[in-house]
């Protein structure tokens, strides 16, 4: 190496010693992930007070509810949307995401005010500068062994995937499903606005392979992501989290990667939120 080489070499380190911000961005490279956590579970759901928990647990975002059982408008509101738009910057948190965890007991497979609850959400994500919306598909809306309400999932998303569409926003389906279950659903609605919310505990949970679904589904049909583990801290129950960070990367995925359940028993939330916190930044940031 010649004298001009070694310097051209040393040119980055030295401007960086003789500026410590650009010495500072040098040695810590932009993360592709984000870090939050569900309203409901750092708090109730539809909880104001979650922006300053998640401050407290040192989270970049929450993802936030649309409604809940005593109020079905809930964001829906302007107000009540300009009222959480204050609340977070007051925290210094981000609106995550938003997710509509009530289809879970009014379902969308069968109640027909569910259509409008998805159809309003586009607007609300919209207001509060949120790409993904999070449809849930548990207890009373399971779509497993149901394509009578599958088919009326697949009809209901057909009409609003264009509206979704033209706001760039998406709607991420979570579910018992596997990646196939849940390709065919995207694929007979036809609409790039729909993709696939991936959990894997529930994946896990249901036995399937989880780091070869994240790499079948791709950064293409996966739109965010929820770090759970049930009655675990995240990194000591089942989920492998740096074969997860490994099957990620190899999608090229960025975004949110929400924090879901992972309190063991008898453990306080704070101490377990500020934990599973740690543990994800060690792996994924």
């Amino acid at each position: 190496m010649n004298r001009r080489d070694i310097l051209r070499s040393m040119g980055v380190g030295v401007v960086a010693l003789s500026c410590p911000t650009l010495a500072q961005n040098v040695s810590r490279p932009v993360s592709r992930f984000s870090v939050g956590a569900c309203d409901w579970s750092i708090g109730p759901a539809g909880d104001i007070k979650a922006f300053a928990m998640a401050k407290e647990i040192g989270l970049d975002g929450v993802q936030i509810s649309l409604n809940i059982k005593a109020d079905h408008e809930h964001l829906r509101r302007p107000d009540t949307q300009r009222t959480y738009k204050d609340a977070a910057e007051k925290a210094g948190i981000r609106i995550g995401g938003l997710a509509i965890g009530l289809l879970n007991s009014i379902p969308y497979k069968s109640d027909p005010r569910t259509e409008q609850w998805v159809y309003d959400s586009v607007d609300v994500a919209n207001a509060l500068g949120v790409k993904n919306i999070l449809l849930a598909f548990f207890s009373d809306n399971d779509l497993r062994n149901d394509p009578k309400g599958t088919q009326v999932v697949v009809d209901r998303l057909k009409a609003v995937a264009p509206k979704a569409e033209r706001a760039g926003v998406v709607l991420g389906i979570e579910s018992w499903l596997s990646a196939p279950q849940h390709l065919a659903i995207i694929d007979a609605v036809g609409s790039s606005a729909v993709k696939v919310y991936y959990d894997v505990c529930n994946s896990s949970d249901m036995g399937y392979d989880i780091f070869e679904e994240i790499r079948s589904l791709g950064k293409e049909q996966i739109c965010e992501v929820h770090l759970k583990e049930n009655g675990y801290l995240l990194g000591k129950g089942k989920v492998d989290l740096p074969q997860v960070r490994q099957a990620l990367d190899d999608i090229g995925y960025s975004g949110w990667l929400h924090i879901e359940g992972a309190v063991p028993k008898g453990k306080p939330m704070l101490e377990s939120y500020i934990e599973n916190t740690k543990t994800v930044r060690s792996i994924f940031v």
